[in-house]
């Protein structure tokens, strides 16, 4: 499958990453949830006309975030743009049906003419397993099982198949079946030697979440997943990486306008996990030049861009620009600045 619109490390792509989290309005109300997905799309279409590469949507089914049903959202992005790429990040296949998931993201493929992919993951929320009647016990299988079913999904032939979480297929297809005859289809990770050398096995692309720590220590992964493809017979294939920022004038205006909301986002969400507050030293470290977060002015932000590129051999670079509660003034002014400026900076940087 050729895969060069999907970046290569000598030419990578550029796009952003977002859960549809419910930001406030002028008057600084937090807006409703028909609201945020509204402003996805006007945010995707703003993209498009950007100039990026690519814009991922992520399934979550919990208060703070709008986006359950991504296809969705991406349709009507698809309706307004002309050519940027059009994935998630992610989409939870543990929880889900391979069968409806390739149907739902090849339409969107006919629609957008060859502009969709899906990222497949466990995702890093549970909410989906009860609300979908799915027991946590079966957290591995599921998706284990899932995974194997869409890839023999991704063939676009009649498909036999069998496993333990659901009725067996024998000799059926899934519809529409692509125009190009291959859906792009990626797994994302959250660190895990397992799930990198499950890709490579499959021969799937590969999106890594970073959002803690350093991507550097990312690299021993990657280089793993590398050693799997060529142990697996399988091609050379992209990187991608996911990681929160913010794009303001000057580092101390990105860091006032991100941290609030991002400590907040963290703290409430550790209180579910167990976690302690996110201090503002524990964030501080995480802004250094081989930090997680990817915060700050323009050259801040694209010289650290620039480094996680050449450090993991990325393919493609996707900022997870929206943060809790945070104006929606304030990503609007972070896409622009991070398409008009950073990006092309990161460019020259690498050449």
């Amino acid at each position: 499958m050729e895969l060069e619109h999907l970046g290569t490390p000598e030419k990578p792509t550029f796009g952003l990453d977002t859960f549809g989290d419910r930001g406030t309005d002028a008057d600084g109300n937090v807006v409703s949830h028909a609201e945020a997905a509204r402003q996805v799309v006007e945010e995707g279409v703003l993209a498009d006309r950007l100039g990026l590469d690519f814009i991922g949507v992520g399934e979550h089914h919990r208060d703070d975030f709008a986006i359950s049903s991504p296809d969705v959202v991406l349709a009507a992005i698809a309706g307004r743009t002309e050519r940027i790429r059009l994935g998630t990040s992610v989409t939870v296949l543990s929880s889900d049906d391979p069968v409806r998931v390739f149907e739902r993201f090849s339409t969107l493929d006919a629609l957008s003419r060859g502009r969709a992919e899906v990222t497949l993951g466990r995702g890093s929320f549970t909410e989906s397993f009860p609300l979908f009647g799915l027991r946590l016990d079966d957290y591995e299988v599921l998706f284990a099982e899932k995974l194997d079913l869409f890839t023999h999904l991704l063939r676009e032939e009649a498909v036999t198949w069998e496993g333990t979480t659901r009725l067996p297929l024998t000799g059926q297809r899934a519809y529409p079946p692509t125009e190009s005859g291959r859906l792009p289809a990626w797994v994302g990770v959250g660190g895990t030697a397992q799930s990198v050398v499950r890709a490579a096995r499959y021969g799937l692309p590969l999106v890594v979440a970073v959002i803690g720590g350093s991507p550097a220590q990312f690299a021993p992964l990657v280089d793993l997943y590398h050693r799997a493809l060529s142990e697996y017979a399988q091609p050379t294939l992209p990187v991608s990486m996911h990681s929160p920022g913010h794009v303001a004038e000057s580092d101390e205006l990105a860091v006032e306008q991100h941290f609030p909301h991002h400590a907040e986002q963290f703290t409430k969400i550790g209180r579910e996990r167990g976690w302690g507050p996110l201090t503002h030293e524990a964030y501080d470290s995480m802004l250094g030049p081989e930090g997680a977060l990817f915060v700050g002015a323009p050259e801040t932000v694209a010289q650290k861009i620039a480094w996680a590129v050449r450090t993991l051999g990325l393919s493609r670079f996707q900022l997870k620009y929206s943060v809790g509660t945070q104006a929606n003034a304030d990503r609007e002014t972070s896409i622009r600045l991070y398409a008009e400026q950073v990006v092309p900076r990161v460019r020259e940087l690498l050449a």
